[in-house]
């Protein structure tokens, strides 16, 4: 179990735009994690994602070690900021795009 968290760290760490969903951006097999990758793509930037459906483990431990119990979830610069309804609403208010520029330009990332 603890090789679960560590990788879950790992993968945060490593992706400052992360996003935890069920199924994968170009197939989502629900509807919060499609409308999910629908916003942060109209963010114009790459990100990363993992598929909790081919990772039972991560499903697993993810809720536990995020303290947030559903998917998708979705971590930037190493924080969660939650899930579906909480980035519907960032998006909505302009916050979501704010903190995705800045993390980019932050890690230099290139779109």
């Amino acid at each position: 179990m603890n090789s679960i968290i560590e990788t879950i760290q790992k993968q945060i760490a490593e992706n400052p735009i992360l996003l935890y969903m069920k199924g994968s951006p170009k197939l989502p097999s629900c509807g919060f994690s499609a409308k999910a990758v629908q916003i942060i793509s109209a963010c114009n930037e790459r990100f990363a994602y993992v598929d909790v459906l081919s990772n039972p483990d991560i499903r697993t431990q993810l809720p536990k070690f995020s303290n947030w119990p559903t998917f998708p979830q979705l971590w930037l610069n190493g924080e969660l900021i939650g899930g579906c309804e909480i980035i519907i609403e960032m998006y909505q208010n302009g916050e979501l795009q704010l903190i995705i520029k800045e993390v980019y330009n932050k890690y230099n990332l290139k779109n």
